[in-house]
């Protein structure tokens, strides 16, 4: 790897099918109220909890994008890692996260494409063993050739 590659990068050209990356990221209320503030997403399913006790949710939820989040930090830090371009992601979400869990959140390559520089990831959150959230990415990778 050249020296001025950040460290973490995996390029292009050293990555596997079968490559999986994962982090673990308690959510707490502080990350739901900085999520809201950012995003101006102030549902009050998230932030109030006798409202979200009349929902179907039955309590505060944290908001899906910010478990999906947790995804994009997964391929922004680690796999491929710094300097990936988000081409695309599709989400599903499966089930609630709520404020104290903590989410396990993993990628998986299933495709690549070296000479355009893509890769196709399956990506999943989980809580305990209940998967919250599934998907698939596709990026654009660094590589060696560009720096």
């Amino acid at each position: 790897m050249l020296d001025n590659m950040p460290r973490g990068t995996i390029c292009i050209e050293d990555i596997e099918i079968g490559m999986k990356r994962h982090l673990r990221k308690q959510v707490t209320d502080q990350d739901i109220e900085m999520f809201a503030q950012v995003s101006t997403d102030r549902n009050p399913v998230h932030l109030d909890e006798a409202y979200a006790q009349d929902t179907i949710f039955e309590g505060r939820i944290a908001h899906g994008m910010l478990t999906a989040g947790l995804i994009s930090a997964v391929i922004g830090e680690q796999l491929p890692g710094h300097g990936t371009v988000y081409l695309g992601q599709t989400l599903k979400f499966m089930a609630p996260v709520r404020p104290g869990d903590t989410v396990f959140a993993e990628v998986e390559v299933t495709e690549i494409d070296h000479a355009k520089r893509r890769v196709k990831m399956m990506c999943h959150c989980k809580v305990d063993d209940k998967v919250v959230l599934k998907g698939e990415a596709n990026v654009l990778a660094p590589s060696r050739k560009f720096d």
